[in-house]
């Protein structure tokens, strides 16, 4: 017997809130010590140490 594998229609706004998610991720774990950043840093501050990520 051979499986049959339907594809499956995602749609648009899915891969939007995907690359929305991936943004929000880079921003929040990566960013450290730019103009823009200073001011994210600040505000997730808590936040990246609750996940375990250094900023100091």
């Amino acid at each position: 017997m051979e499986a049959s594998v339907k594809q499956i229609r995602v749609p648009a706004v899915a891969w939007l809130l995907a690359a929305a998610a991936l943004v929000a991720v880079f921003v929040l774990l990566q960013l450290n010590g730019t103009a823009f950043a200073e001011q994210i840093h600040e505000f997730t501050h808590d936040g990246r140490h609750a996940l375990g990520v250094p900023c100091h």
